[in-house]
Parts: C-alpha cells; sequence; structure tokens
C-alpha cells in the first residue's frame, strides 16, 4: 500500500512538471498575447467589434498583391474611330472622261494606302493633308469628298481602315488564341475580347483579368466580371490584356480544419469565409474566443489613434461566442498575406492532464491488486 502511495504521488508531480509541455495541436491565446502585458509590446492587439470595423477598413492595405484596383464600366460610341497607326485605303471614282483623278485608263483611281500620321493627318493628291483621326470611318469619307469635289464635283471617294496598333488591343495570354484583336468600335468591352479570344483557359485556377493601361496596371477576377455588369468596362487601343491566377493567399494555423497556405476564392473573403474556406474550427480543441488576424504593415502605414496601425505588427483578435463578434468577423476582410490562427482551448490541457492522472490512478489499482 505505502508503494502504492508513493508511486501515485510521483505520477502527479510528473504530471503537474510537464502538463505545460503535453503535446497540442495550437497554442493557446494567452501565450501568444503574453507580451501584449509589457511595457513596450512590439505588436498591436486589436479586439475587433462591429463598431469598429468600418475604421479598420479605412486602414493601408498589406500583403504582396494588394487591393485590386479596377474601374467603373462607361459607354461609347458604337462606331470606331480612326487612330494614329491606322491604315487608309482609298479609292476615286469619277465617271467623267478624261478626269484629273482617274484620268484615260479607267473611272477608278486607287491611293496607295497610307497610315495615319502622329498628327493624325493623311496625304491626298491634288489636295494636301487631311486630318482624319478621331473620326469615324464614314465622316472621314465625307471629309475627303468634299476635298476631291473641290476640284472634281463629280468625284466619289471609297475609304477602308485597316486598324493599328492605337485601335487595337493586345490579349497576351491565358486565352485560347492570343493575338492582337482591332477594336469594332469605340464601345467594345473587355469581356467581348475575351470571347473573341476564344474564351479563359479552363485550366487556371482562381482566374482574373490584368489590363495595362497608360503605363498603370488594373486587375479583377473574372468571375466579379461576369456577376457584375458595370465591371464589363470598355477597352481602348494600345490597351493590353492578359488572364492569369489569382496567387493571393492567406495562412491558416492552429486549430482550424486545414493547416496550409489558402488561395482566395474570391475577390474579397471576411473572416467567416475564410474559416469556412479552412473547413471551420476544430471542434475538439479551437477556442470560439481566440480567433486571431496577424497582419504586417510598411512602416509610411503607421498612424496615431485609429487611422491606422499604430504597430508594424498588428493582432485582430475576434471572440465568435457573440453576436457582436461573429458580426465583426463578417464584415472584416482577410488581405494578402495574412495569418488565420485558431488558439487552442486552455480546458484542453486541463482535460489531458486529467486523463493522464485518471490512466496513472488505473495504473497504480493494477499494480495494487498485482501486489496484493
Amino acid at each position: 500500500m505505502l508503494k502504492t502511495i508513493r508511486f501515485l504521488f510521483l505520477a502527479v508531480g510528473v504530471v503537474a512538471l510537464t502538463g505545460c509541455a503535453l503535446p497540442r495541436g495550437a497554442a493557446v491565446q494567452s501565450e501568444i498575447l503574453k507580451e501584449q502585458r509589457s511595457e513596450n509590446p512590439s505588436f498591436q492587439l486589436v479586439e475587433v467589434t462591429r463598431e469598429l470595423t468600418p475604421l479598420i477598413a479605412k486602414w493601408p492595405h498589406s500583403g504582396a498583391s494588394g487591393k485590386f484596383h479596377w474601374f467603373g464600366a462607361d459607354q461609347g460610341p458604337d462606331s470606331s474611330a480612326i487612330q494614329t497607326g491606322d491604315t487608309v485605303k482609298i479609292v476615286v471614282w469619277d465617271s467623267e472622261d478624261n478626269s484629273l483623278l482617274t484620268g484615260l485608263d479607267g473611272n477608278a483611281a486607287e491611293i496607295p494606302p497610307q497610315e495615319v500620321s502622329a498628327t493624325g493627318r493623311i496625304f491626298l493628291p491634288y489636295v494636301g493633308e487631311v486630318s482624319v483621326r478621331g473620326l469615324t470611318p464614314s465622316s472621314a469619307r465625307a471629309r475627303l469628298q468634299a476635298q476631291f469635289e473641290q476640284i472634281q464635283p463629280s468625284a466619289q471617294v471609297q475609304l477602308a481602315v485597316t486598324p493599328g496598333r492605337n485601335n487595337s488591343v493586345d490579349v497576351v495570354g491565358g486565352v485560347a488564341a492570343p493575338g492582337r484583336y482591332p477594336l469594332d468600335s469605340r464601345n467594345t468591352k473587355i469581356l467581348g475580347v475575351v470571347a473573341q479570344s476564344g474564351g479563359v483557359n479552363p485550366a487556371l485556377r482562381n482566374p482574373m483579368i490584368r489590363l495595362q493601361r497608360g503605363g498603370r496596371t488594373y486587375e479583377t477576377r473574372v468571375s466579379s466580371l461576369l456577376e457584375n455588369a458595370n465591371r464589363n468596362v470598355r477597352v481602348v487601343g494600345g490597351d493590353q490584356i492578359v488572364v492569369v491566377e489569382d496567387e493571393r493567399s492567406f495562412t491558416s494555423l492552429g486549430a482550424t480544419g486545414a493547416q496550409k497556405v489558402i488561395y482566395f476564392e474570391k475577390e474579397r473573403m471576411t473572416v467567416v469565409e475564410a474559416l469556412s474556406s479552412t473547413s471551420g474550427l476544430n471542434a475538439g480543441t479551437a477556442n470560439p474566443k481566440g480567433v486571431l488576424v496577424l497582419r504586417d504593415y510598411q512602416p509610411r502605414d503607421l498612424k496615431p489613434g485609429l487611422a491606422g496601425p499604430n504597430k508594424q505588427q498588428v493582432v485582430f483578435s475576434f471572440d465568435l461566442t457573440s453576436a457582436d463578434g461573429l458580426f465583426a468577423a463578417r464584415q472584416f476582410f482577410i488581405q494578402p498575406d495574412d495569418t488565420l490562427y485558431a488558439t487552442e482551448s486552455p480546458i484542453n490541457s486541463a482535460r489531458t492532464v486529467i486523463g493522464l492522472f485518471g490512466t496513472i490512478i488505473g495504473v497504480t489499482s493494477s499494480v495494487n491488486n498485482v501486489s496484493n
């Protein structure tokens, strides 16, 4: 009996000393945030509420990819416009005999094709330079005929335009048939160009469209274009379009259903949606009061008060056991390169110790029975 008591006390002592080092799937919240109680913590802790989410939404965007930049749709004329670099082909018809324009060999004179100059002009024999840039083909034809009528009243002009670099768009990749596509009108939309180039490559995961214009880059998800007609913007000559995979991601760690890098399933994802993409919290170990989002900011982003972060590293904390915390998690958006961390409930460690204690008692009883 004495041996049994000694063994029991020894076992309890071992459990008490090693309980903090028992194997776990995640840290508890107090362990991660204990530095916050020091005089000069290296990170900022923000307990997110519904009241705070509109203010935090105005903070600078973080992550490698940052925020998508896109523009609203606008409406343009259904006709095309002649631009610098377009090639204009002109045929002049005249039924009069011995016409100055057509000569003796026929009733039509074909003027060699001309490229619209940097000043927007083309040259016409007997007329000189005529500005055609910005005109529709029909308007340009009327202007040229008016010029010819001054020297030959019976002349009629036939005009054809081949779009050049400034009146076409380049679809670089991510579609079935990359290439240069002329604009049929000044109201050509980006989805129309993508369809003309054979559509999005179905092998792309979470495809997004990247458009380069005027030295700037704009991005949006293809799904957003399909869902929102206002995002189907009008393209302009010189645009370059490529369809690529959306590489934005965040990391899921701790007591979640999936501990891995997760790519954004949509253009914007809330904390609730991010948790859903990880298969949710681990029902057996997670602490719903301790869901954390860890984020890094740049030094230039730091601002006093709630106008921005006051530390480069910020921990956003969510309590999913309250309605306020749940609504806040529905309003708070994950950003690229965030870490979503679900802490473990401290009760689980206690349960483990109690379980080990019960196991030791069982072993002790067995030893006692054998000794008897």
